[in-house]
């Protein structure tokens, strides 16, 4: 069970704490930007491999610091919009040259996990939320997504997405679906106190009453997005599946049926690099304009 922290604002004000370590590994979870109640939009980003909460704010390659490129581009981009940026490490991310970054066993608990933060954050919030999974972060994110209330999800640097042999398995299927906005399920253990972080937040909670009293979330049909960089070694790992092992289909292939967008030229972990094509897709998809975002370029 993870020891949870009281909410404190850190950096005057630029996160939340939600989780603090309490693993070999580390587990956090913080929220950068607008607090939850009186957010436009809301973004997740899941991270892969050798993520740990010791690396959790360095550099754009990390969870704290996406998150900070991603306000300083929304905040180019769209400077009236309120957007939180919930940095997500709350599962135990394996190493990258290990084996459990080859079987899906972290993901699936991660998942778990997951859906629990993103029903607690619907609970208080009706903003949409857009998940923004890399690579190992892609798998987990894929397995927690079907019903799940949320209006994009973009894999990025993805190794696989699990069972998911189609775009469309991750919006679930239409009973999943009608059923998302309910009474979230019972949890324990590393839930996010998201009433306690609404408690901290400065100003009356807009968008608390309608979240509360079950109101639709905007955008009911999930946007599955793609990407990735054209010197992202991912692209040389097979994608199949031999009993535990590999994570099967690629949602970069053209029968998967996502929306690719361009990643530029970035390496593995450049996706949230200051000035790149990637980060400025990925912060159009967060701010629910998805015809602003740039296409991949077709290949040979």
């Amino acid at each position: 069970m993870l020891k949870k922290l009281a909410i404190t604002t850190v950096l005057a004000g630029a996160a939340v704490v939600l989780m603090t370590p309490a693993q070999a590994s580390g587990r956090m979870i913080k929220v950068y930007g607008a607090d939850l109640a009186s957010a436009d939009r809301v973004a997740v980003i899941v991270p892969g491999a050798d993520t740990t909460a010791a690396t959790f704010e360095n550099s754009a390659r990390r969870p704290g610091g996406a998150a900070r490129a991603l306000l300083a581009q929304a905040a180019r981009l769209s400077p009236g919009t309120r957007l939180a940026v919930v940095a997500w490490l709350g599962y135990d991310a394996p190493a990258t040259w290990s084996f459990g970054a080859l079987t899906s066993s972290a993901a699936v608990e991660g998942a778990r996990e997951l859906r629990r933060t993103v029903h607690d954050l619907r609970r208080h919030t009706a903003a949409p939320i857009a998940l923004l999974c890399h690579s190992y972060g892609s798998v987990l994110c894929a397995a927690a997504a079907p019903g799940l209330p949320v209006s994009d999800l973009a894999v990025f640097g993805s190794p696989g997405l699990g069972g998911a042999r189609t775009a469309a398995d991750l919006a679930g299927s239409p009973a999943e679906q009608r059923s998302s906005g309910d009474r979230p399920p019972a949890t324990t253990g590393s839930r996010i106190d998201a009433r306690a972080a609404l408690t901290a937040s400065a100003g009356t909670p807009r968008r608390a009453v309608a979240a509360a009293t079950g109101a639709a979330v905007q955008g009911s049909a999930l946007r599955v997005w793609a990407a990735r960089g054209q010197n992202d070694w991912i692209r040389f790992v097979p994608h199949t599946r031999i009993g535990p092992v590999g994570f099967g289909t690629d949602p970069m292939s053209p029968g998967f049926g996502a929306r690719h967008f361009d990643a530029g030229a970035g390496g593995h972990s450049d996706y949230f690099t200051p000035g790149t094509p990637s980060l400025r897709n990925l912060t159009w998809i967060t701010l629910g304009h998805p015809t602003k975002v740039t296409a991949a370029p077709r290949t040979p």
